[in-house]
């Protein structure tokens, strides 16, 4: 008649398991926060700082850079940096990710939070 309810001690670890999970979710949330990359263009001249969450935290512009008749190459770097940035955020974020759900048995390629 209980012949089913060896499965409850199944569940009971997965549960388990997964509140563990739940918390280093968090904490990793907390350290993408606390850890950055940083961006270049033109050669360094343009570097902007990036939390892995991808907010933009800091911009440094070398002073040379500063002609008014290339105004638009200044701002097309800025931009590049920032994008450099925002793509090596994503990346540290996603290596952070795949350090925490290594060993979770979940098809590669497969990214968390989905």
């Amino acid at each position: 008649m209980f012949k089913g309810l060896g499965g409850l001690g199944d569940m009971s670890k997965m549960m388990k398991a997964a509140q563990e999970m739940q918390g280093k979710m968090e904490a990793l949330q907390e350290d993408l926060a606390t850890i950055t990359v940083t961006g270049e263009s033109g050669a360094g001249l343009v570097k902007a700082t990036s939390t892995a969450k991808g907010e933009l935290v800091g911009l440094d512009i070398d002073p040379s850079i500063f002609n008014p008749d290339e105004k638009e190459v200044v701002e097309d770097l800025i931009l590049a940096a920032i994008k450099d940035a925002q793509a090596k955020a994503s990346d540290r974020s996603q290596e952070e990710m795949q350090k925490l759900t290594d060993g979770l048995g979940l098809p590669p390629g497969m990214k968390l939070p989905f």
